[in-house]
């Protein structure tokens, strides 16, 4: 059976013909030696023929078993009373209540049937009877409810998602017991996973306009095979070419439960432990949960230390090309002298020397996420000393493009969202050849073009440098506020 006719075969209705079902769905999943076709018999004469079939690497094979005891049950009791039991009674059972407190589904076509099975479900066909049962028999085990090594917290719940998608909604709504807490379902993203996908929002509190751009583009999944939550940014993003992430994403459920009463939209998939947060603005980024948990004070100088890191991260190799290539009357005599007497020997301009040092960083960047947990940390950190030590004494670089490297990266690491902090590592060459080609004019021209970029950027059509471009003064100020966090975004209802 080839690909067609497998999906018109999927298209098919049940059949009351059991022996039928049974076949067409060993043709569906020919050569996949983990699905079981077990046929069964119950009554007095052994003549209601039923068959189970199951995915052994994904349901537990006692779950299995389950519908045997429950027909042993079934006979037994209409027995004593008298009765004899028959297809007709075993279909009135299973349609009307299942197979024991489990929830079960009822299915009409060979498409839903695969569907379950391929989920860890356990289906139940009854000869002449033309529909099936199903029910979850799913053992796969998961991770726990842990912290999320991507969000450490340093004050505030530690709990952050998981991989099983029924246990993340469950977390949000013990921290959103409301009936306004919406969750929607889009089943079956994609014809090879198969990926259940939700969103959720807080009705009266998303803009309308936002959630409905935002349902309109959702729908476009429907075609494509989503392995991931953090694919879906790809179908609903405003802007392919750009280097901002227009969506925020997070493993706590305290920092999903405060996106959804600020108005945004989130987005889950089952077997991913990330929640997609959107619209997103640009001071969004620069923001944690855990600025809201603390005083006013703290929150105004961490954010503007969070702000100032961008800045660094994104313009400090630039600044000090320009400097020590076209603006050295702006540096401190007894600086100059020191940064002079550093670079002497050095056999490449400033320009040539960052772009090296950089290189090297990015490298040992990656080696350290990369390598496994035990030795990555210890390379990162004992290869960063021992290259800048080697570039040093070998006359590569010079110790204060050494702090300038080292400043940089660190700057990067403060930015909250990872995703964020991967746009300033691209953005940061261009500033450079700019400083290296116009100095402090070329710097200028660099920051006026992202401005004019980041003003016209739009995250679901809303725009993304407010309250920046275009300035609104009081939701500026509030950025620096634990209680902006409490707020809803513009345009909330």
């Amino acid at each position: 059976m080839n690909s067609e006719s497998t999906q018109a075969a999927l298209n098919l209705p049940v059949s009351a013909d059991a022996v039928e079902n049974i076949n067409r769905l060993k043709d569906i999943f020919r050569q996949c030696d983990d699905i079981t076709f077990e046929r069964i018999a119950a009554g007095p004469d052994m003549v209601c023929v039923a068959w189970i079939v199951y995915c052994e690497s994904l349901a537990d094979q006692q779950s299995a078993s389950d519908i045997l005891s429950v027909l042993q049950k079934m006979e037994m009791r209409r027995r004593g009373n008298g009765l004899s039991i028959s297809s007709r009674t075993i279909r009135e059972w299973f349609e009307l209540q299942g197979v024991i407190d489990r929830s079960f589904r009822v299915h009409e076509t060979l498409g839903s049937v695969v569907r379950m099975v391929l989920q860890g479900h356990v289906v139940f066909f009854m000869e002449h009877w033309d529909r099936a049962v199903s029910f979850d028999g799913l053992r796969l085990e998961t991770r726990g409810v842990e912290e999320p090594s991507a969000e450490r917290a340093a004050i505030g719940p530690r709990e952050g998602t998981v991989e099983n998608l029924s246990m993340n909604i469950g977390m949000l709504r013990l921290r959103l017991q409301t009936p306004d807490f919406k969750i929607v379902k889009i089943p079956h993203a994609g014809r090879r996973t198969g990926k259940e996908i939700v969103y959720g929002y807080l009705e009266g509190v998303v803009p309308d306009r936002v959630l409905r751009r935002f349902e309109e583009r959702i729908g476009r999944i429907q075609n494509h095979d989503i392995i991931d939550t953090t694919m879906v940014e790809q179908m609903i993003q405003d802007s392919g070419r750009t280097p901002f992430p227009q969506c925020r994403y997070t493993e706590r459920t305290d920092a999903a439960a405060q996106a959804l009463l600020d108005g945004k939209i989130i987005v889950m998939t089952q077997g991913s432990g990330v929640v997609l947060i959107c619209p997103a603005r640009f001071p969004e980024f620069l923001q944690s949960i855990e600025d809201q948990y603390h005083r006013s004070a703290f929150t105004f100088f961490i954010r503007f230390l969070r702000f100032t890191a961008f800045v660094l991260a994104l313009l400090l190799p630039s600044i000090y090309v320009a400097l020590t290539t076209f603006h050295t009357e702006l540096i401190p005599t007894v600086l100059l002298l020191a940064i002079a007497n550093t670079r002497e020997g050095i056999p490449f301009p400033a320009v040539v020397e960052v772009f090296i040092m950089e290189f090297f960083f990015e490298l040992l960047r990656e080696a350290g996420i990369r390598l496994p947990q035990a030795i990555g940390s210890a390379v990162s950190i004992v290869g960063a000393l021992i290259i800048g030590q080697a570039a040093i004494d070998s006359g590569i670089a010079s110790p204060i493009m050494i702090v300038v490297v080292a400043l940089t990266g660190i700057a990067s690491f403060s930015i909250p969202q990872y995703n964020f902090a991967i746009a300033l590592r691209l953005l940061k060459a261009p500033f450079i050849l700019l400083a290296a080609s116009l100095g402090g004019f070329g710097i200028m021209i660099g920051i006026i073009l992202l401005l004019i970029h980041l003003c016209s950027l739009r995250s679901l059509g809303e725009t993304y440098f407010d309250p920046i471009g275009p300035f609104h003064p009081r939701r500026f100020a509030a950025l620096f506020k634990a209680s902006d966090l409490g707020n809803p975004g513009p345009g909330a209802a």
